[in-house]
């Protein structure tokens, strides 16, 4: 089939929910590309006071992503740091992805969640490979005893998927909000009009991924990491992840997010979160008046969302405007604290 389809796929999937504190509108669309890789999560009550959402951009396949809309929010929610500091409990959860997508009990996940086995023989497997007693994983996550059990297998020693995703999260709680990314999805906020991303692409040409990537036995080819990958954080891409003397935060390519803490005021007015084929044919602050226009005559965010899609999608296959494309819009309720800053 190749990598585009002859014609684009322009169904969109949305949705759209609300609490006290906010509104949120989500939509998804294949677009010219010949199978969908993106997923998406939305939590907007994720506990009594907080609201999670996230947007994953795959790449080689669908499965990490999936994986990472399945569980990284409950990884986040389990952690001992989640009442105290939610940038920690982030961080270990984007890294925690990467180890429980390994062996036999990753292998299972992935190869359901990317329909190389169907559900049902998925739980035979489970069957047959059934968790070890006593063998569950403890340490960090000690008070879940339950977390995530080993199996045994034919795939014990699974080292992890070689496709790979991004991951762009934004937690809301109260008048914080924390963002955390992996990748080159994008998190903007629009304060007053006026865009801050607060969260920055993580590809080759930034020096302090390049010092990485070199000391860490890899190579930058026509900006690519080993000729192959153009992104330099990623969950998954277990290949580029296999330096047996260093942590998982100086591999090749590494899911450890950056953390932004922003604390939020009167002149928020919503926030975007959305993968590259988005920002590839609009530029953050592009996109924020483009929002704004719409939020003028349209009170439906995910129809907003769907806005932006037919306006980014390439008349012909080829180029910007051809890739999967994925948003979610937050628009904020309730005005907090006015004397806050930025920092994008």
């Amino acid at each position: 089939m190749g990598i585009y389809l002859s014609s684009p796929k322009t169904e969109k999937a949305s949705d759209d929910g609300e609490n006290e504190r906010l509104r949120y509108g989500l939509s998804s669309m294949q677009g010219w590309r010949a199978t969908m890789e993106d997923a998406h999560a939305a939590y907007p009550n994720l506990d009594s006071s907080t609201s999670f959402f996230g947007v994953y951009d795959g790449h080689g396949g669908k499965a990490v992503a999936k994986f990472c809309a399945k569980y990284l929010h409950q990884q986040v929610l389990k952690h001992e740091s989640y009442i105290a500091d939610l940038g920690t409990s982030l961080q270990k959860a984007f890294l925690r992805m990467d180890e429980m997508m390994r062996g036999q009990r990753g292998w299972r996940e992935l190869a359901i969640l990317g329909d190389k086995i169907d559900k049902a023989s998925g739980v035979l497997e489970g069957l047959i490979w059934s968790p070890r007693g006593g063998e569950v994983k403890r340490g960090e996550f000690s008070n879940h005893a339950d977390d995530w059990s080993s199996e045994e297998g034919p795939h014990s020693s699974f080292d992890g998927p070689n496709c790979g995703s991004t991951a762009c999260v934004a937690i809301i709680r109260d008048n914080k909000l924390v963002v955390a990314n992996a990748g080159d999805s994008r998190c903007v906020l629009s304060r007053k009009g006026q865009a801050y991303n607060l969260s920055k692409d993580h590809k080759p040409e930034l020096e302090v991924e390049r010092d990485r990537i070199l000391k860490a036995g890899g190579f930058i080819q026509v900006g690519r990491i080993n000729g192959t990958l153009n992104l330099t954080r990623a969950i998954g891409d277990a290949e580029f992840k296999q330096n047996k003397h260093l942590p998982a935060e100086k591999q090749i390519v590494t899911a450890n997010p950056d953390i932004n803490t922003v604390e939020l005021c009167d002149d928020d007015e919503f926030l975007v979160l959305a993968c590259d084929g988005i920002w590839d044919c609009m530029s953050s602050q592009q996109l924020v008046d483009y929002v704004r226009a719409q939020l003028k005559e349209e009170t439906k965010l995910s129809v907003v969302c769907e806005r932006v899609f037919d306006r980014c999608v390439a008349p012909t296959a080829g180029g910007e405007g051809c890739d999967n494309m994925t948003m979610i819009l937050i628009q904020f309720k309730r005005p907090v604290d006015s004397n806050a800053s930025v920092s994008g």
